[in-house]
This record gives C-alpha cells, structure tokens and sequence, in this order.
C-alpha cells in the first residue's frame, strides 16, 4: 500500500498498540507481549499496515530517553540494599558471566567475530524489567525472597545498560584503538556528568522553582519534557548516547525536591511512547527468519535460556539461599531484556552486526519473553517439593535444650518480612517466647545479631520444620506475602501437627479456600483489615458513636465475607 501520512502511522500504531496489550492482559500476559506481537502483525514483514519507518525510529528512540529518564527519577541506592550482597555483587557477577559465555558461543559456535561476540554477550546479559515486574505484580510476589532478588538484580542491569551504551559503538574497529576510544568516551561522559551535576545545584532548583511557581502543570510537564530530550541532545553532540543523558538528568532531578511531580507528570507520556517502542521493536521482526533459520533460532534460544538460567540459578545458591529461590529466580530472569533490542539496534546501525543477525536476536528475544510466564508456572508447581541440597550451609545451629523446653508455648513465625518482624515484636514486648524461620540469610544475620531465636531454611520445607517441635508449639504464624509459598508451608506444618494451629496471611480467594479445607485457624488479610479500620474511622469521623460503631463492624464483616478474599487479581 502507498506509504501512510506519519498521522494515520501514528493512530494505526497506538490502535494495535491498545488491541495487543488489551488481548495480552485478557491471557494474562505482560503487555509488552502484546504489543511486540501487534508490531509483527501491522510491521513491514506482515500486512504492511505501516511502512514509515523513519518516524517510528523516532518515536521509539523518544520512548527510550523517557524510559531512561523515568529510571533515573526512581533508581535508589536503597533499593539494591533491600537484598544486600546478592543484588549488587551478584547482579554484577551474573552480567560478567553471561557476557563471557555469550562471547564464547558467538565466536565458537555462530562463528561471529569478537566484535559481533561481545555484542551478543552484552545483549543476553540482560533481562526484561517489564515482563518481570508484571509477572511479578500478577502473582504477588514483589515482596517475596525471590521476587527481590529479581527486582535488585534487573535494577543493577538497567543500571549498566548505561555504561554498555558508551562501549557499544566502541567495538567497530581494531582491538588496538579500542582501550584509547574507551578512554576518550569515558572522559566525555565524566564530563558531560559533571556539567549535569553543576546544572543540577545552582540552575535546575531555581528553573524548576520558576516553573512551579507559575502553578501550570502543562508548562511543568513541558520543562521535563524538554530536559530530558535536552539532555539526549546534549549527550548525542558529545558523541555519546542519547539514552546516557536522559539517565544522568533523571538522577540529578531526582535529588530536588521535584523529583516525584516530575515522575508523576512523565509517566503517562512515558508509557505512550514505551508502547510505540516495543510495538516498533515487533515491526522489526521477520517471521521467514523463523522459518528460513530456525534451527538457528532454537539453538539461540535453548542456548539464553539454559546458559540464564544456570547463571542466576548459580549465583543465588552461592549467596546462601534455597533451591527453591534459586530456581524461582532463575525461571524469571532467563529472557532477554527490552534493553537489549537498543543494543542490537546499536549494533546495525554501526554495522557490527547484520540485519540477519538482528533479525535471529530479535526473534530470540521475543520467544524467550514468551516463555517466561509459563517457566515460572511450571517451576511454582516443583516448589513444594524442592528441599534444601545437604550441602547447603546452616546459618543456624538447632534450638538449644533450654528452649525445647519452653517449646509448649511456643509461638513460630514463618517469614521475617515487614509483617513477620512486627509480630514478633509483638510477641516479645508481651514476653511470649517465639522463634522466626527464615530463608533470606541477610535477615538471619540481622536476627541473630538482635539476638533473636532463628533457624534458615525454608519453612515450607518439612526438615526446615523439624528443627522446632510443631507438636508442641502452641501456634504457626505464616507472614509470607507469596500466596505459594503461604499454602506450602500450611501443607509441610499439618504434615507434621494435623492438629496444629494456624494463622495465615492470605490475599486471594482461591487460596483462602484453600487454607480454609485444609484446616488453617485463622486467615489475615492485610487489604480488607485496612479497609474495616478505614471505615472505623470514617464513621467515627462522621459523629457516629463508639457503640454504633461496634454494632455495624461485625455486620459489615459478616456481609462482606465473600469480599474480604477477593483482591486485585480480578482486576
């Protein structure tokens, strides 16, 4: 068809963008599946619906300086520290390795050059944040061990994403004047971080105060808008990335006191262009590569996976966790990331890789995002029977005699999180003896050092539970926020006490069901405990009397039974 007005691209684009993602949620899939799926339908490989290229290439290089700016404007060194050494060392430790397999299979098995090798390893190094954190979200797992160390892990790979930026370009050309190119970049982007920094005391505070003070959220939205592709610009004229500068603005914002109204006003903007993005990524992919290579494709693809896999399956047993966590994470890391498609882009438009070879990443990419929901389907499925190897190290010695003693009023606590360290607080304020079973070893060393009874290993884990006499305790508290693991250690402990008593933390329907047959107490859920004080509150605020009050809680409870298990994932 003759080639569209950049207007019809625009609106076909954002059509299918919306058909994609609304189809891939109805499945429940990430978006970004959906909208890479879309790209290939409307893409010039398929119907053809758009064939203007040039603006889209803008467009998504747009939505990539917002995505960098928007993870400047949230990147917290804090959030690494959440899962101390294996988020920051071990994040590092798996990109160095996945690199230097990468290499070595490019150069050994596709024959690619060292240059071309290195690319590769660069782009399976990192993971997909987007497929991850929705996958994540949809299974309420963000706060669970594994899901933090995925979260801690793809942080520092975004992180990197910058610096990989710089060396990209750096590969075409002879080993002997890359070290000298390396260095001269390095020096301009020492520079240009400098400049930012120095913008980012004395002007940024005083534009963005200016700015504010005219009270306009158009000209506010406006102002970031420009400073973030100011940025790009600037970066781009020094020869560097333009995503680098977009990063840099981010953090340097992120330190005033505009930080979050800027993040709130960019967001939506952001996720507009995002959505072209990975729909211009899907338009880039050929589907007669698929069948022309396929065997190619699949050794890719069996290659990322397993080589991922092993990798932060590996690093996660060396830091100390289970078999479990190493696996969960493992499973959800595995894909490549969206970072990873401006790499390759990178890579063709220096010419370091070809546009077969483009091709062959992009079709592999995709894939491999496909297979992520359904690895950690099948892998949650092999949880509960996972037990620790013997060879993992105990970070705890069993309960002294002197304590099996007091084990007839004993109270365990399984799980050491936000809610599990408030009830054994609790506890210990009203001198009930307690002792925590938890898997993450950062927060077994904090315990021990507080002088907290506490065992490491997985509580849904029937030997973990050995270790302290559930036949004689007097009641199991489970605080995870997994709903999985929840239900496993609820299985493991009436295994060993069917008589035991059990109090759970719960947010789904299914699973509250499911605790209710199998015996469980007590069910806790945090959202619809929330919402009762909220309406204790409400209606104290609106003159009801205290008696009134107590009269009309239990009936709205009992009204509302069905409700308290329903949570977000009906949405």
């Amino acid at each position: 068809m003759p080639q569209a007005e950049p207007v019809v691209s625009i609106v076909i684009l954002l059509g299918a963008a919306l058909v994609g993602g609304m189809v891939a949620h109805r499945l429940r899939q990430p978006v970004i599946l959906g909208y890479l799926l879309v790209g290939v339908a409307v893409g010039p490989h398929a119907f053809g619906l758009v064939s203007d290229l040039t603006m889209v290439e803008a467009a998504a290089t747009i939505g990539v300086a917002l995505l960098m700016f928007t993870l400047g404007l949230e990147v917290s060194i804090s959030q690494l520290k959440q899962v101390g050494k294996v988020g920051l060392w071990g994040g590092i430790a798996q990109i160095v390795v996945t690199f230097a397999l990468g290499v070595a299979v490019g150069s050994t098995l596709f024959g690619w050059s060292l240059s071309q090798a290195a690319l590769f390893g660069l782009v399976i190094s990192l993971s997909s944040t987007m497929v991850c954190l929705k996958i994540l979200m949809d299974r309420g797992e963000l706060d669970s061990v594994h899901g933090r160390i995925m979260i801690a892990i793809l942080i520092l790979q975004d992180i990197s994403v910058v610096l990989m930026m710089v060396v990209v370009p750096l590969l075409v050309g002879t080993s002997e004047n890359f070290f000298l190119a390396l260095t001269i970049a390095t020096g301009k982007a020492i520079l240009f971080v400098g400049i930012a920094i120095v913008l980012g005391l004395w002007v940024l505070p005083w534009l963005m105060g200016r700015v504010g003070g005219v009270r306009s959220r158009e000209l506010f939205l406006l102002t970031v808008l420009v400073l973030c592709l100011g940025a790009a610009l600037g970066t781009y004229i020094f020869g560097l990335s333009v995503v680098f500068g977009a990063f840099v603005i981010g953090l340097v914002l992120r330190e005033t006191r505009f930080a979050h109204q800027a993040l709130a006003e960019i967001t939506p903007l952001r996720d507009i262009f995002a959505a072209l993005f990975f729909v211009s990524l899907g338009m880039l992919l050929d589907p007669r590569i698929l069948v022309e290579y396929w065997w190619m494709v699949a050794t890719m693809v069996v290659f990322i996976i397993f080589a991922k896999f092993l990798v932060v399956f590996g690093i996660v047993r060396f830091f100390g966790y289970s078999g479990g966590v190493a696996l969960l994470a493992g499973a959800g890391l595995f894909q490549i990331g969206e970072f990873s498609f401006i790499l390759a882009a990178v890579g063709v438009s220096t010419g370091i890789i070809t546009n077969q070879s483009y091709s062959l990443i992009i079709d592999s990419a995709i894939i491999t995002m496909l297979l992520t929901p359904l690895s950690m389907s099948l892998v949650s499925r092999l949880y509960t029977r996972l037990a620790p190897a013997p060879g993992v190290r105990e970070l705890e010695t069993p309960l002294p005699a002197s304590e099996l003693a007091k084990v007839a009023n004993l109270v365990v606590i399984a799980g050491y999180g936000r809610v599990g360290q408030n009830v054994a607080q609790g506890l210990r304020d009203a001198g009930v003896p307690h002792t925590v079973i938890e898997i993450d070893p950062e927060r077994i060393f904090e315990m021990r050092c507080g002088g907290t009874a506490c065992i490491y290993g997985d509580a849904s884990n029937v030997h973990v539970l050995s270790r302290v006499d559930l036949a004689k305790a007097k009641a199991l508290v489970v605080t995870f926020p997994d709903p999985l693991a929840v239900v496993s250690t609820v299985k493991a402990a009436l295994k060993t006490n069917p008589k035991l008593k059990i109090v759970a933390r719960v947010h789904r329907k299914r699973e509250a069901e499911l605790l209710k047959s199998l015996g469980v107490v007590e069910l806790i859920s945090p959202e619809y405990e929330a919402s009762l004080e909220f309406l204790r509150r409400v209606l104290s605020l609106s003159g009801w009397r205290k008696a009134d009050i107590k009269r009309t809680l239990p009936i709205v409870q009992q009204d509302q039974e069905f409700v308290e298990f329903s949570p977000d994932e009906e949405e």
